[in-house]
């Protein structure tokens, strides 16, 4: 007994090690993961747990005696997080939403502009602001103007349309729900409903992520010195912004709904003669939706993220109080609408057009500003390896606004050529939402000029890699399509690198496209089709053109993109495929929009950070974490924030690992050079292993003698280049699987497990 102990508190080369699994993109099982069809469950639920062998499952006392030599295997299986039935492809939906909050976190990394940083924080915060506005717009212009304003006021319309009968005003005879302002206030029952279930969605993840309470020691932390927020103590708790930035976007869209009905009523009151009270109250209704957005914009502005410490308060008043007061003059603004106007009549279009070139008019200004300010923050700690020069937020979030202003038009566009087949029955959607719509063509030409500019490259980059592949192999017999197929998946694995240049130039195409729809609309005030018809005939085929091959992809596009979503759920191949760039979006917080998919890192970081501290201090053994892919991120992650006494305690393995590669270079604030060079300082060893066929992971890239010291040289794929003794049948090219395959990697964490201090004492 007492030598058992003596063993547990020094954590000698002969106590207890532990090896801890975390799987990347896809997920796996924890059978596949420690190679045994027989496992239990350590810790954990049906969502994320800790599995080990059943030989092994107590390995911890029965085996400190020295019996085992290889550390004792644990697997830490997330995938249930980010992946489960096929509903959740729905989230795709809301991908600007994701992509906005990721233009939060990739700040450039800045030293002493802590205003500066607030107001890149604030600036993001607005665009997503106007992202949902422009949302709940786009469903309105559906709903209100197209099907019960337009077609349900076109005798001509409606009678194509039975379902809309009843809300005409010929066909069901004048009804009572014949009325504009009541066709209007059933038809916001849509919007309204849709604005209810993001906001459940938001609350039910909000308290199965948000509400997890991360592993704190404020007392051993140092923030002063923290090179990376991801090391502080409220860094994945964001309890308090997302509730508050919940009511707020909720309020926003409530508050749409209501402008979009209540100024419609409130027009035809201003007219001459018309009801001095109706008119009173429209007056009155304006100034309250007025002071209701100014409220809104100030809850948004008004506090960022609380990451120095674990922020446990929750402005209930608020988080309550402003989405009822909201509904509530939502409910007043229906009941105003529906008030009985003797000879108003649905003609023409609701006055939409105004409010798509505001919010078109002041995301591109956003974005401006955005980029000006990320450049001052870039220039403080220029950083060569950083994306786009520190422009990669902006970027995105232009890329952000692109996707809801061309989802906007697409679908008001769409929607429009489906209820009027003659063409000329009804008006169609506001004219730049038919510009937006009609810019998809060029797009997608500048895009395809894009591809084949980089599939040209890739192309001279295989001819080079033919000569490195048989440098690699110089003793093996040649063969000329092994060497094809290894230098091919190099050079295709190369295109990771140019991600940047893609999103560089779809970005600034989106930017000048956007200009000229708003440009075109607001001068011509007519549809592209309609504005050809003066100019030459080829202008105005291509017109025609651009306007129908819009309108069709966009709903081709609607169909590939839930159908993809649906295969990223179900085929693993597929969510390997694009896994990576979903779990890249909901690695992180919601920090700028509320709507969007949940951050699975809110439960998987304290998870990883809960079993390696208790596990060290109960034993006082030694640990490597060992992370793959995406897993390698949660691993760094988890690592920072351990304390400095448990971090001393681990060892890093990573593997196919995008730290650098993606990461560093997407979110150089959060894992630039300086950051990865505080964990490989703070941690007690790491090893990164990568291959150069894989597309995904990389070397860690750290500056001086701490390079070579964390990359490992390139390991080999395939194995073997012919058959061998070892390979008699042909070794396949594994790229981003499989590493445990290599020898390297059994050495590799043999070394890290003798280069674990065995003189710390564990704590008491």
């Amino acid at each position: 007994m007492e030598r058992a102990q003596e063993h547990a508190s020094t954590g000698g080369p002969e106590g207890s090690a532990l090896e801890l699994l975390v799987h990347g993109v896809g997920g796996t099982t924890p059978e596949k993961m420690l190679d045994d069809p027989r496992t239990v469950r350590i810790t954990g639920d049906d969502t994320a747990a800790v599995f080990r062998r059943a030989e092994d499952a107590g390995a911890d006392t029965a085996r400190r005696d020295g019996s085992r030599g290889e550390p004792v295997p644990e697997a830490y299986v997330w995938c249930n997080l980010t992946s489960g039935n096929a509903s959740r492809a729905l989230w795709l939906l809301l991908l600007p939403f994701m992509v906005v909050n990721l233009a939060h976190w990739m700040r450039p990394a800045a030293r002493g502009r802590t205003r500066t940083v607030r107001l890149y924080g604030l600036l993001v915060r607005l665009a997503a602001l106007s992202l949902t506005v422009l949302l709940v717009a786009a469903v309105c212009e559906v709903a209100l103007d197209l099907a019960a304003w337009q077609c349900a006021g076109n005798s001509a319309c409606a009678d194509r349309h039975s379902w809309l009968g009843f809300l005409s005003p010929t066909v069901s005879n004048g009804g009572w729900w014949s009325g504009p302002g009541r066709r209007l206030a059933l038809a916001a029952l849509l919007p309204t409903l849709l604005t209810c279930l993001l906001w459940y969605l938001s609350h039910r993840t909000w308290n199965a992520y948000e509400s997890q309470q991360p592993l704190s020691h404020p007392s051993e932390l140092d923030e002063d010195n923290a090179r990376t927020a991801l090391g502080r103590p409220g860094f994945w708790y964001g309890r308090r912004l997302v509730a508050r930035l919940r009511a707020a976007h909720t309020a926003a869209a409530l508050l749409t709904i209501a402008a979009a009905v209540g100024s419609a009523a409130a027009r035809f009151d201003r007219r001459a003669g018309g009801p001095v009270v109706l008119d009173t109250l429209g007056h009155l209704l304006t100034v309250t939706l007025a002071a209701g957005a100014a409220t809104v914009i100030w809850v948004v502005c008004r506090r960022g993220r609380s990451e120095h410490r674990l922020d446990r308060e929750l402005d209930e008043h608020l988080v309550r109080r402003l989405p009822l007061a909201a509904l509530g003059v939502l409910a007043l603004t229906l009941l105003y609408a529906g008030w009985d106007r003797p000879g108003w009549e649905s003609t023409g279009r609701l006055p939409g057009d105004a409010t798509f070139g505001g919010i078109a008019l002041g995301q591109g200004l956003i974005v401006i500003v955005l980029a000006v300010v990320a450049r001052l923050l870039h220039a403080t700690h220029p950083d060569r390896r950083a994306a786009m020069r520190g422009l990669g937020g902006p970027a995105v979030a232009m890329l952000a606004c692109a996707l809801g202003g061309v989802m906007s038009g697409g679908v008001s566009q769409r929607v429009a050529d489906w209820l009027d087949g003659t063409g000329t029955s009804i008006a169609g959607p506001p004219v730049l939402l038919t510009w937006q719509a009609s810019v998809i063509p060029p797009l997608i030409v500048v895009l395809l000029v894009l591809c084949g500019w980089l599939g040209r490259r890739t192309w001279l980059l295989r001819r080079t890699e033919l000569d490195a592949v048989a440098a690699a192999y110089p003793d093996e017999p040649e063969d000329r399509a092994r060497t094809r197929s290894i230098a091919t998946t190099r050079a295709l694995a190369g295109l990771t690198d140019r991600a940047p240049l893609i999103v560089a130039v779809t970005s600034a195409t989106t930017l000048l496209l956007g200009a000229a729809a708003l440009v075109g609309a607001l001068v011509t005030e007519k549809t592209p089709a309609e504005a050809g018809e003066t100019s030459y005939a080829f202008v105005q085929g291509a017109a025609d053109t651009a306007q129908a091959l819009g309108s069709w992809l966009i709903g081709v596009g609607f169909i590939l993109f839930v159908t993809w979503g649906r295969r990223a759920y179900k085929d693993p191949s597929a969510r390997r495929t694009i896994g990576i760039l979903w779990d890249v979006g909901t690695f992180w917080p919601r920090a700028a929009h509320p709507f969007s998919p949940p951050c699975y890192a809110e439960r998987a970081v304290p998870d990883l950070t809960w079993r390696m501290a208790t596990w060290t201090r109960a034993t006082g053994g030694r640990l490597v974490i060992s992370g793959h892919s995406q897993g390698s991120v949660l691993a760094a992650a988890a690592a920072w924030q351990l304390t400095p006494s448990d971090r001393r305690r681990v060892a890093l393995l990573t593997y196919g690992s995008p730290l650098e590669r993606l990461y560093g270079r997407w979110f150089p604030a959060h894992f630039g050079p300086a950051a990865l060079s505080s964990l490989h300082h703070d941690v007690a060893c790491w090893r990164n292993l990568y291959r150069l066929t894989d597309p995904i992971g990389g070397p860690v890239r750290l500056p001086g003698d701490c390079g070579p010291e964390v990359d490992h040289a390139p390991l080999a794929d395939p194995l073997a280049y012919g058959r061998t003794d070892q390979h008699p049948l042909p070794a396949p090219i594994l790229g981003h699987s499989d590493y445990q395959a290599d020898p390297a990697f059994a050495e590799e964490r043999g070394k890290l497990l003798g280069r674990l201090r065995p003189d710390v004492p564990a704590q008491r």
